[in-house]
């Protein structure tokens, strides 16, 4: 087992001094600092740290990310297995099972046994900054992720819920397409009843509907969904009722999901799930949707796997093509980043 002790990042916060690990989401209303990951399948990983600082994240130690070469990366789905997904979905969508669902790949390159997810940290950091930037380092638990998601999964402040669906991607905001906004809104919608489910009646808004957002290399259209929950829901009732995060599933979701079980060859695991943290003494905590992130795979033998997972959202008006070069656009930044090929080119990866 690697001998690294358990660490969590967000932002400026790091926390150190691992006291717990469950998978019981009531730990989250109890007390203390928690580091939480939620993988798309459904395990859950909750670890109460003991201290808990602001430090700013570490600058990059040359030498100490040894990343895959980028032509060391596979994909669970190639171009001709995605874009014929694809069409299944523009098939299902033709016979009213679907109006819209998720796509996704996972990308797989074999990595040195004794690298330190923390140190692709400080290279993301700089070379993909991002709003909801995570680290979660429990080997002895398989849980070693490093993310630059830029979407809000969950906020809550004592009552007070939000969530800040992503939908629409592009290279600039001309590139963002009349089917980029018609995908925004249908998960918008999904995800008001999915938290109207534990928030009192009538408190649901969305007070930002189809923002332009920046971010390294492109452009997103970004919504708020906000509500207060009930007095008697906390955080089991919470996730119980938003996951997994309608943005990366489809409407309605149950279709959805039984689409992308049909179609996905490989589990998405911490991608497309939920990362983040709760302070719940203070009654207070983020979790961001799991895009843009990095997790390493371990095996008995003691080989390891990074992997990062990449996809698209698919609705009648998508173009199999245009969805395959949307997941590259997504991908090829942090790619490079964790290559090394973006450092050492100044510049944007090709």
């Amino acid at each position: 087992m690697l001998d690294l002790p358990p660490l969590a990042r967000f932002g400026n916060r790091v926390a150190t001094g691992l006291l717990d690990v469950t998978s019981d989401p009531a730990a989250l209303d109890s007390t203390g600092f928690w580091a939480v990951c939620a993988d798309y399948e459904g395990r859950l990983t909750c670890a109460r740290f003991r201290d808990v600082r602001e430090e700013p994240v570490p600058a990059p130690v040359p030498g100490r990310w040894r990343g895959p070469a980028a032509d060391d990366w596979t994909s669970s789905l190639d171009h001709a297995a995605y874009t014929a997904g694809v069409r299944r979905i523009r098939e299902h969508i033709a016979a009213g099972e679907v109006y819209q669902a998720n796509l996704c790949r996972v990308l797989s390159a074999p990595i040195q046994p004794g690298t330190d997810v923390d140190a692709l940290t400080a290279l993301l950091a700089r070379g993909n900054p991002a709003p909801y930037a995570g680290t979660i380092r429990l080997p002895e638990h398989g849980v070693e992720i490093a993310t630059a998601s830029p979407e809000l999964f969950l906020r809550r402040d004592g009552r007070l819920v939000e969530s800040g669906p992503i939908k629409g991607t592009g290279r600039t905001e001309a590139d963002l397409l009349e089917k980029d906004y018609a995908e925004n809104v249908m998960i918008v919608d999904l995800v008001r009843n999915d938290i109207g489910r534990v928030c009192a009646t009538g408190s649901v808004t969305v007070p930002d509907l189809c923002v332009v957002e920046k971010h390294p290399g492109l452009v997103h259209l970004v919504s708020t969904v906000r509500g207060e929950l009930r007095t008697d829901a906390g955080w089991p009732d919470l996730l119980a009722a938003a996951f997994p995060p309608g943005s990366v599933t489809g409407a309605p979701k149950s279709s959805a999901l039984r689409i992308i079980d049909a179609l996905e060859t490989a589990p998405r695991g911490p991608y497309c799930g939920g990362i983040g943290w709760v302070d719940a003494d203070r009654r207070v905590g983020e979790l961001a949707v799991g895009i843009r992130t990095f997790w390493i795979d371990r095996t008995a033998g003691g080989a390891a796997v990074l992997r990062f997972g990449t996809g698209a959202g698919i609705t009648w008006g998508s173009d199999p093509e245009g969805e395959w070069h949307e997941t590259e656009l997504k991908a090829a930044r942090l790619l490079a980043v964790a290559s090394g090929a973006y450092e050492a080119s100044g510049g944007t990866p090709t």
